[in-house]
């Protein structure tokens, strides 16, 4: 007892020593010690929460990455979202990237795709709002959806205009691009900021903007989000005007016509990289032409017009320690390698993914083993290979798990009727909350930005509350003993008041969010949107239990049998519906909001047969745009069979007993013109 408390005391003065040195370093762009010293201290402290479990602080370098919204700076939702870029990391990834285009456009290979090309500048984003010509708003990126007022901040960069005279710049618009600090000028600041990013990050958080204004941070324009009346043609067209209308872009902007120039270029720019004067983690390659772009959309989070084209991954070797198994909110078994700390692209690693027991039999990876790390751009370090010729005679073969070490449950490997063969990860065969790991990850799950999204409430918090048992289910959340909390270490009067008010902020959510949140296999986000557009209802969804009708689910175009067996099995499990009762008692769950603004509302419509000129996937964003149904199967629901190209007799035949309006892609496009 004695020795924890001693731990402990020294666990605390570590956390208020870096916490100082935070306030200085970020605050007033000063340094009381050395980059190598802060290191140090900082892994010092990640050190001790490993080798002790009980240790926890809100202000842990664990917890806190970079630079933490600033609460001086107001928050403002972007009029388009700021999201991000799927990556590339190969010529693979290249080909499916366009492939993926293609099929969605419903264009054959012998038509060639221009690509703007650009570097990836590893900077700040910001959005930049001009009216009339005149900077009226600028925005950090934030969280993509919403991001800080900084426009005081962002106006002492000369690189942005404050007025734009030109004739021909748009009467509203938003101009995307980088903030980021040369390499010679971040010499002069390294002293006071760990990277040149951070640099960047830190400068325009400044609460002051004489503050901001003595760093020398620069602008490069890449993009649009909000343009009225954009009468470009193309993506290069729209960069040569940024130059024209006074903003810098880059030297290196370029237009590729094909993949294997796209390859040699990335090659050519990956040896030069290091020339340049400021960092550069990749290439950005967008399809040129802006109508295309439309039609293509966005898909999750990210668009598929563009992707990030990543240089290649940095590595290195250390020796694996241990092999530890650790388990996810699906019951999945992942084993994770505990490595020798190793630098690995300016990051450090001690822990190294090794995918699954197929990938650990097959490399032969052995603990003890000296084995090669690989880490490309934000994906998770991995296990490459084994330097065998390092290899002591003695080591053991692995033996996986064929039991939970949590909950002691059967492991199995599910057959994939698809594939015709039995998946490569094994699972607790438990996916209810009586297995304690899959339960935590549940919960992680369940208070994650893109659930509930409950400040507060981090992975490190939710461990905590385990172990002191105040939460073993999600609903437990709405019941918090706070009296308790109080008496843990960390936790103040301000900081239970900002939990309090972040848990019943999220009380409020969509029917989407919420069948989200359960965490249920196979149930992202895109199909609980397409469960809660079928459901409308948050009444509906409370009827559900083991005697549902799943197969009423068959008819949303997307869900299939995958998504409705983990329906059916998360529905027929008591805790689950225990669950779900008192969520829907302390939630108040927003019904989903129906869209009849379209010139296709509370029309329905099936596809089969080849379209001219447009892929099915295409046509039925189109029609779910105008407010359209898309349904999966012939059912007395369905307005109109569209025919294409080969249809399936089947279907035509159906359609034609049941006396549905069978029409082809012209007829479509006469709805879409004359439809009231």
């Amino acid at each position: 007892m004695e020795e924890k408390s001693s731990i402990k005391k020294i666990y605390i003065n570590k956390i208020k020593e870096i916490k100082k040195h935070n306030e200085i370093y970020f605050s007033k762009n000063k340094s009381l010690i050395t980059d190598k010293e802060y290191d140090e201290l900082k892994y010092s402290i990640l050190e001790l929460e490993k080798k002790y479990n009980y240790l926890n602080h809100k202000d842990s370098p664990s917890k806190n990455v970079g630079f933490k919204p600033s609460k001086n700076f107001q928050k403002q939702k972007h009029k388009v979202p700021m999201l991000s870029l799927s990556n590339i990391f190969d010529k693979d990834d290249l080909i499916n990237f366009e492939k993926k285009i293609r099929n969605y456009l419903k264009i054959d290979g012998n038509k060639t795709f221009e690509y703007s090309v650009e570097p990836k500048i590893d900077g700040i984003s910001a959005s930049l709002t001009y009216i009339n010509g005149k900077l009226e708003t600028g925005l950090s990126r934030g969280d993509g959806i919403e991001g800080e007022v900084i426009t005081d901040n962002l106006k002492t960069i000369k690189d942005i205009p404050h007025l734009i005279n030109s004739k021909n710049f748009p009467r509203n618009i938003e101009i995307r691009g980088e903030v980021y600090i040369k390499k010679n000028d971040f010499e002069k600041l390294k002293d006071k900021f760990a990277n040149p990013r951070n640099a960047a990050s830190g400068s325009l958080r400044q609460k002051e903007s004489s503050a901001t204004k003595k760093i020398p941070l620069r602008f490069i324009a890449y993009t649009f989000g909000l343009f009225e009346n954009n009468n470009f043609e193309k993506q290069s067209e729209f960069l040569k005007s940024l130059k024209i209308w006074g903003f810098k872009i880059s030297d290196y902007n370029n237009v590729i016509s094909n993949i294997e120039d796209l390859m040699n270029n990335h090659q050519n720019f990956e040896k030069k990289r290091f020339e340049l004067d400021y960092d550069v983690d990749g290439l950005v390659y967008k399809i040129n032409d802006l109508k295309l772009q439309n039609r293509l959309g966005f898909v999750g989070n990210a668009p598929r017009w563009a992707a990030a084209h990543k240089f290649s991954a940095a590595s290195s070797f250390s020796k694996i320690l241990n092999i530890e198994i650790q388990i996810g909110r699906t019951g999945a078994l992942t084993p994770v390698a505990k490595v020798d700390p190793v630098n690995i692209g300016g990051v450090v690693v001690s822990n190294a993914s090794l995918h699954n027991e197929d990938e650990i039999n097959k490399k032969d990876i052995r603990v003890g083993d000296i084995v090669k790390i690989e880490r490309a751009g934000d994906v998770i370090p991995h296990v490459i290979s084994v330097d065998f010729s390092k290899r002591k005679s003695k080591l053991e073969k692995y033996k996986f798990p064929n039991k939970c070490p949590s909950c002691g449950s059967s492991v199995e490997k599910e057959y994939n009727y698809q594939t015709k063969k039995f998946d490569a990860v094994i699972r607790c065969s438990s996916e209810g909350f009586e297995c304690e790991k899959i339960s935590i990850e549940k919960i992680k799950h369940f208070v994650s930005k893109d659930a509930l999204n409950i400040d507060g409430l981090g992975k490190k918090v939710v461990e905590k509350f385990w172990e002191k048992n105040f939460i073993r289910y999600p609903q437990d959340i709405f019941t918090l003993n706070y009296k308790k909390i109080e008496n843990l270490d960390g936790w103040g009067q301000q900081s239970i008041a900002n939990l309090k008010y972040s848990i019943e902020k999220s009380k409020n959510l969509t029917l989407n969010k919420f069948i989200f949140s359960l965490g249920i296999r196979h149930i992202g986000q895109e199909n609980a949107k397409l469960i809660a557009k079928h459901l409308q209802k948050k009444e509906n969804f409370a009827k559900i239990d083991k005697n549902y009708n799943f197969d009423s689910f068959a008819n949303i175009d997307g869900i299939g049998e995958t998504q409705i067996s983990s329906l059916k099995k998360f529905f027929s499990l008591k805790e689950n519906l225990k669950v779900v009762k008192y969520l829907l008692k302390y939630l108040y769950i927003q019904n989903e909001k129906n869209n009849n603004s379209g010139k296709l509302r509370n029309l329905s419509f099936l596809i089969t047969g080849k379209l001219d000129n447009m892929s099915r996937a295409e046509a039925k964003v189109i029609i779910e745009k105008n407010s359209g149904k898309i349904l999966s199967s012939i059912n007395k629901n369905l307005n109109y069979l569209i025919v294409g190209d080969k249809p399936t007799t089947k279907k035509v035949n159906q359609a034609k007993e049941l006396d549905i309006k069978i029409i082809n892609q012209k007829d479509l496009i006469d709805l879409l013109n004359w439809v009231d």
